[in-house]
């Protein structure tokens, strides 16, 4: 994310000039940008056109400017835009104020964003200028018979191939090296800066001998590490392990899964954790919350009116950051976020015990 500038604007709020560099700052601005925000940027309207000697044609799209309120925000990955709507407060054509309109925000488009940024959205924003100098990462499990490679995104993981074929050696060797042929091509279809590859056994091993063969040129990209599985499996362990931050400074999706993984380990021996939006409250009144870990989707529900807390979800924000706790948002889009999900979208790792 390129921010280019931030200027103070009425009372609370500032004014931010904004360019999403990666598909990683459109899924950023998804839960920066909530109701009431005012969000300015390029764009065209169809106008429709009252001169009588045309015939209608249902309008023609012309290039304004505008400023709107925002009412919703959708991140659309497989089309790589963010979609904002909301009605139109200034234009460059005086006509369409009042009118709703959806702004189609894509990488390198530029915007400028009025609001009061809350702490964790300031920190999302910063994290996401700091991002922009992380090289971009491809993670590859194989073993006998399947390949899977991914790519790691702020927002997740992403499958971009699925690759499978006979097992074994011997007779199987010619389709073995075909299923090393793709993994090789699929690679090389791609830009990354790093490439991680993992898997059971030697199998990866003789992938990479292949790869050092017949690809050289991925070879100084590629980092090899044991896992016990392939796919989302396989995935997940090279991020607990910590497998990619040797080559992108910090990701947040290992720091999710690592702390997934000590919440679900303190909750089965009944040590310090506890979760539930009502407990966790109860625990940050005390002052007991070490982390908190909320949902990205239901932080933006609850302050987007659509939630059913009965507690405003900022204030448990506050109390745990203002008692010296940390606050930790999960990604909707990476498996950590099914299990928290699952525990009611708010948990807390904890200073003590509570009774």
């Amino acid at each position: 994310m390129q921010i280019k500038s931030r200027q103070p604007a009425e009372g609370a709020a500032e004014r931010l000039t904004l360019v999403p560099e990666h598909l990683d700052d459109l899924w950023h601005l998804t839960y920066v940008l909530e109701p009431g925000d005012l969000v300015s940027a390029d764009t065209t309207r169809r106008i429709q056109r009252n001169d009588d000697q045309m015939r209608d044609t249902g309008g023609e799209r012309e290039p304004m400017r505008v400023t709107i309120s925002v009412e919703d925000v959708e991140f659309h990955k497989f089309a790589n835009r963010l979609r904002v709507g909301g009605e139109i407060t200034w234009a460059s054509r005086e006509d369409q104020l009042g009118h709703h309109h959806t702004l189609n925000v894509e990488e390198h488009d530029e915007l400028e964003v009025e609001k009061v940024l809350k702490a964790d959205q300031r920190e999302r924003l910063e994290e996401a200028e700091e991002a922009a100098e992380n090289p971009d990462v491809a993670i590859v499990t194989v073993e006998e018979g399947e390949a899977y490679v991914h790519t790691v995104a702020q927002y997740g993981t992403e499958e971009r191939a699925s690759i499978t074929g006979p097992t074994g050696k011997g007779e199987y060797a010619r389709a073995r090296s075909e299923l090393f042929e793709e993994i090789a091509a699929a690679l090389s279809r791609m830009d990354v800066d790093a490439i991680i590859l993992a898997g059971p056994g030697f199998t990866k091993q003789d992938a990479y001998d292949y790869i050092e063969e017949n690809a050289a040129d991925l070879v100084e990209r590629i980092t090899l590490v044991d896992t016990s599985g392939v796919g989302d499996r396989g995935v997940h362990e090279v991020l607990k392990r910590g497998a990619v931050e040797d080559v992108q400074a910090e990701t947040r999706i290992a720091r999710e899964a690592e702390l997934i993984d000590e919440l679900t380990r303190r909750i089965g021996e009944g040590a310090k954790a506890t979760y539930g939006v009502e407990e966790t409250a109860e625990a940050a009144e005390f002052g007991a919350v070490e982390r908190l870990l909320i949902l990205d989707e239901r932080l933006r529900e609850e302050r987007g009116g659509s939630g059913d807390w009965e507690l405003d979800v900022n204030d448990l924000i506050t109390t745990v950051e203002q008692k010296g706790g940390e606050v930790t948002v999960f990604s909707s889009e990476f498996a950590p976020a099914e299990q928290l999900r699952n525990l009611g979208g708010v948990a807390a790792l904890l200073r003590y015990r509570l009774n």
